[in-house]
């Protein structure tokens, strides 16, 4: 970690995740919210405006204390309250069953064991809970795919490890989750860069 990481990656990504375009993603995929949620990958606060009513308390997982910084003036125009954690997706000590909602959105492709963190998020879903994500992965063009392996490292270098190659789908149901919806599609941008799944997901059994 350095200079870059800690400081400027912050400040990029915040700009970067506060374009209009994901704005109207994060809109979409947060729309049946409810509950006591956990955020993973809270960044600087992005999602807070998109909450619906339902929403009682957010608590938010983020290692970055650089996006911390970034995210409190969202946090103090927040209708419900809002906690921060600086924890890593792997790290969620919170009992089982602890909340209504999880949500991850634009962040899996950076947290370094995805399946690790994935299987964290079912453990402290409620009975009934579901998972609402929003994220870029892998293609399912061959072509777009093979760029998508080519340029993996200097985006993971560029980006602070953010792949663009994982495939999200199959990660999500690894980890113990069965799909009640996915939308996979190319949002606006490069190919390699645009593929996106959003969907909600259970706990299996």
């Amino acid at each position: 970690m350095g200079v870059y990481d800690d400081w400027v990656l912050p400040r990029i990504m915040n700009l970067a995740m506060g374009t209009k375009d994901v704005a109207e993603e994060r809109a979409k995929a947060l729309a049946a919210v409810k509950g006591r949620v956990l955020e993973v990958g809270f960044g600087s606060g992005h999602n807070l405006p998109h909450y619906p009513p339902g929403v009682e308390r957010v608590v938010g997982i983020d290692p970055s204390g650089e996006s911390a910084k970034l995210a409190r003036k969202r946090i103090a125009r927040a209708p419900f309250p809002v906690e921060l954690l600086p924890l890593s997706g792997e790290q969620l000590p919170a009992p089982d069953g602890s909340f209504d909602s999880v949500v991850c959105t634009f962040t899996l492709c950076t947290i370094p064991d995805p399946l690790a963190a994935l299987r964290q998020m079912r453990r402290v879903l409620a009975p009934g809970g579901r998972f609402f994500f929003v994220e870029h992965g892998r293609s399912d063009e061959p072509k777009v795919q093979r760029w998508q392996d080519r340029l993996n490292g200097a985006q993971r270098w560029l980006f602070g490890g953010c792949n663009l190659n994982r495939p999200m789908d199959q990660l999500i149901t690894e980890a113990g989750f069965e799909l009640d919806s996915l939308e996979r599609y190319y949002a606006k941008g490069p190919k390699p860069m645009a593929y996106l799944y959003r969907g909600i997901a259970r706990p299996r059994g």
